[in-house]
Order: structure tokens, then sequence, then C-alpha cells
């Protein structure tokens, strides 16, 4: 059974500082992305721009603005991010010629409604997982207004935007079913830094699965102490990495089985694994490898055992004792 396809357009606004930091992304700028584990740099030469952006994306958003003669604000919009990419499937087997006919398309779609001349950059990236499009604008209006509100809008207009674009986009790619629109599923995009703070966990997920693969019946007491250590530090960053899902919408759903199996676990960890515990189980998540790892850095705390549990639970203890 072939699974279905869609086509994807998401907006994101920026004020001031943060345009430096999507046009480093955007434009490759640096030679390494340790906040982006997705950017494969040796495949950067595929990218290729339909767009280059005349100047750096700030400079160039505030002539725009100038020779428009709108006022601004510290807290104005003064670009606006269009994201335009497709679910895996519209890309399986193109060549490089139908993946540059796929995102002119989308250029050609969004020139029908905003002026060319307000782009300052359309580059497309080939070196990630799923070929996307960064087209980066100033949200001038038509009659010269400085206006995201009014181009990107609210929940009825984006819903507007995204059933143009499928109208649109359907003629050229038949196979392309009509999705909901991010402000209807809740859904934003994952920013790198939540991969690196990923990264951070599956370091530490590393060494307590090192831990724990060497205790054995001499080294026993010495382990649990280093893996009691270990866990002050980790049971947080997992529960913060579910913060930081939750904060970008992705759902999550409670399972009652993995509830009771971590509450045979020990009793006295679960205050701690509660709010891991109701992440267990993702809805949806649109890095597959983000939910691998965060899956995996939930059942190795089932593999934690009973006597490391009691080390683990002595300096609770201890502090509950001296506060009082």
């Amino acid at each position: 059974m072939s699974q279905l396809q869609y086509a994807i357009m998401r907006f994101a606004k920026y004020k001031g500082p943060e345009i430096s930091s999507i046009e480093a992304h955007n434009e490759r700028t640096k030679e390494k992305y340790a906040s982006n584990p997705d950017i494969d740099c040796s495949r950067s030469k595929y990218n290729f721009h339909l767009i280059e952006p005349p100047q750096r994306y700030r400079a160039e958003a505030e002539r725009q603005i100038s020779v428009a003669g709108c006022r601004t604000r510290t807290d104005s919009v003064r670009v606006v991010e269009v994201l335009f990419t497709a679910t895996p499937e519209v890309f399986k087997d193109k060549k490089l010629p139908e993946i540059r006919r796929y995102f002119e398309e989308t250029l050609r779609f969004f020139e029908q409604y905003q002026s060319r001349e307000t782009i300052i950059s359309a580059v497309v990236h080939m070196d990630e997982k799923t070929p996307h499009m960064h087209l980066s604008f100033v949200p001038l209006t038509a009659d010269g207004r400085l206006s995201a509100k009014e181009i990107v809008g609210n929940k009825k207009k984006l819903t507007w935007w995204q059933d143009k674009f499928w109208e649109h986009m359907v003629v050229k790619c038949p196979d392309l079913e009509r999705g909901e629109s991010a402000s209807q599923t809740g859904r934003d995009h994952i920013p790198p830094r939540i991969f690196k703070e990923m990264t951070r966990l599956n370091r530490q997920r590393q060494k307590l699965d090192e831990l724990l693969n060497d205790i054995g019946p001499f080294n026993g007491k010495k382990r649990a102490a280093e893996i009691s250590k270990l866990l002050d530090g980790y049971i947080p960053a997992v529960e913060k990495m579910h913060t930081q899902l939750k904060k970008y919408n992705v759902a999550f759903t409670e399972t009652a089985t993995e509830n009771k199996r971590l509450r045979k676990k020990a009793a006295e960890l679960e205050r701690s694994l509660e709010a891991t515990t109701k992440t267990s189980v993702l809805k949806e998540l649109r890095d597959a490898q983000l939910r691998r790892d965060y899956e995996d850095a939930l059942a190795l705390l089932e593999r934690i055992p009973k006597e490391v549990l009691v080390e683990f639970r002595k300096p609770k203890a201890a502090q509950r004792t001296a506060e009082l």
C-alpha cells in the first residue's frame, strides 16, 4: 500500500537578531552545524538557489522597509520565512532536475500572492533528510505597508494559504493529498537546539548504559553509586526533553502498561518518572530519529536494578532529613 503524499508549507516570523541566525542556517555560512545533526555537509554542494540574496538578510529587509517608507518598532516583524517541502514519498526516486521543478513550482505559486521584489532569498537544501526550500521575504503588502499580520494572518488566513497551495500543486502532482495546516494541528518547526539537547541526553544514556552493563557481583556497590550520581542529571534531562517537545506541540499519549512497569521498578522513583512515563508513546513527531532517541532514553530507566534504586534513594532521604 502506497503512503500518502503531502505538499508542505509553513510560515515563521522574525523580528530582529534572530534574522542573522536563520541566514546562517539557510545560506550555510558555517563549516559545521553541531546543533543540527540532520545536515550532511558533504552534500551541501548540491544545495541551490532559485533567488539569491542581494546582501545580508537584515540589511536587505531594512533597505526594502526604508524604500517603502514604513516606520518600524523594535518588535516589528521584518522577515517572514516560508518552508516549502513535501513528505519523503514525493521525492522518492526523483532526480535533481525533477526536485528542482517541484520547488520552482512552489515559487511560482508564492509569487502569485507576494511580489518577487520582496523576496530576499529562496534556497533549496539537499543536504538534510528531505529536500526543502527556505523562502525569506519582507512582509510588505501590495500598497507598501509592513504587515506580516495581514499577509500571514490568523488561523483562517493560514488555512487559506494551505488551500491555495494544495490547489496549485495538485495540478502538477496529482497524487498529493490535502493535509492539515500547522495552525490546525498545532505543530511547529522543531528547532536545531532541541536536537542538540537530545545529543547530550544520548551521551548520558550511553554512559548509563555502559555502567548498567558493567554491574557485577564484585563492583555492584561502586557502580550503584556511580549510576545514582548519573541519575541525578539523567532523569531531569528526560523530563526537560518532555517539556521541550510539549512546548513545540509534539503530542503524547499515556500508556498504562509502561506506567505500571515503571511503578514496579521503584516506588521511590515514581514521582520523578511520572512526567517521563506520560510521554512514553509519541503520537506524531516529524523527526523519527528524535522519536527513537527519546524512547531509548526512556527505556533505559527500566533497566535500573533494585539495588541501584536503593542507593539512589539514600542521598534524597539524607537531604530531606537535613532540611527538617
